[in-house]
């Protein structure tokens, strides 16, 4: 077995994806009981609700609160998440979103240490392999003003690690971007960076046209769906990786398979439905004065998935700051699903 550290991208994907890195991908929502506590049950239910669609997760992503949760949060939901990968025979991808680079290196560290010790292994391979993890994302360093060559170096020294690893765009946190030498000259250096997320809006890596090394590339802006896809032959996106496949899974898959299939009239037609949705939602999740917008939208889309039109009469989503989201947001919510014909008549609880 070839060592974790020494993988090339095609034999992390042979090995962690035998059938083809999945096109679309989720960071998937945390949710809590009104004390506060992970919401086990529920959290597992949207898993099962998903899975048909979504086979891969990043976890603690923004979306999932991996910003505010706790390290003991971290580790709780880890070992219950671990438990239903096993059971839906889905991937995770660990979320590390820490503004400190040399603190997101030594928390993948720690992480890999866990994992080894729960698997009673001392070989990352057989321990990522046995919970069905396909390894780490990061982000760069936090600060406006970092220089490319200072970014490069905290991402070099977390992908040195040899683990898997995922790169992940996202200036609105981080106040800065990973431009193309940057993301060329890691490429080149380490073939265990397979994956890279960019939902900064700009996209100017895959507009830059450099070349891929082989790096998987995914969208996690939303909107305007079928416009970046595919990667062959248009040069865009390999998929996506967005919040909103917590709640719109089957209409992106059909997005993709359509644009595959030459229907591209089609595919722009479901592409304006699902944008105007998601947008209009996270506008509004936007006004709130808690939470972040992608996590809050997505809990109240989903409160519809799950209870369909009985939703108003159920107790509300708590987020993780113990806010629960107010019932005119809710209701704001479920008008724009009804007017796009979107409303489940049951959910899937």
């Amino acid at each position: 077995m070839i060592s974790v550290q020494v993988q090339s991208r095609k034999e992390i994907g042979k090995f962690h994806f035998p059938f083809g890195i999945p096109r679309l991908w989720c960071p998937p929502l945390t949710h809590y009981r009104p004390d506060g506590s992970l919401d086990t049950n529920r959290i597992a239910s949207h898993l099962r609700h998903l899975s048909p669609y979504v086979k891969t997760y990043l976890i603690f992503g923004s979306t999932g609160d991996g910003w505010e949760l706790s390290d003991g949060e971290m580790s709780e939901l880890l070992d219950f998440l671990i438990l239903q990968a096993e059971e839906l025979d889905i991937r995770l991808l660990i979320g590390v979103l820490r503004p400190d680079a040399d603190v997101a290196r030594r928390r993948i560290i720690e992480i890999v240490g866990y994992l080894k010790q729960k698997c009673d292994t001392g070989d990352p391979e057989k321990a990522f392999s046995q919970c069905k993890i396909c390894g780490f994302t990061v982000c760069a360093p936090k600060g406006r003003e970092l220089s490319q060559s200072f970014i490069r170096q905290k991402l070099f020294e977390i992908l040195d690690l040899g683990y898997p690893t995922a790169l992940y765009q996202l200036p609105q946190v981080t106040e800065n971007e990973i431009d193309t030498e940057t993301f060329a000259y890691l490429a080149d250096g380490f073939p265990n960076f397979y994956l890279f997320k960019d939902t900064s809006g700009k996209d100017n890596i895959i507009l830059s046209k450099v070349d891929r090394r082989g790096i998987f590339m995914v969208r996690g802006m939303e909107g305007d769906y079928h416009r970046w896809y595919p990667a062959e032959p248009e040069g865009l996106y390999d998929g996506f990786l967005l919040s909103s496949a917590n709640c719109f899974a089957p209409q992106l898959k059909r997005i993709m398979d359509l644009k595959d299939q030459g229907k591209h009239e089609e595919a722009e037609l479901l592409s304006a439905k699902i944008t105007r949705v998601v947008m209009d939602g996270l506008a509004q999740a936007g006004k709130l004065s808690f939470g972040n917008a992608f996590a809050n939208s997505n809990k109240a889309f989903d409160h519809f998935f799950a209870y369909g039109k009985d939703a108003l009469r159920m107790p509300p989503p708590m987020t993780h700051s113990g806010n629960t989201l107010p019932e005119e947001f809710l209701q704001y919510v479920g008008d724009l699903l009804e007017d796009e014909d979107l409303m489940p008549t049951e959910g899937y609880l």
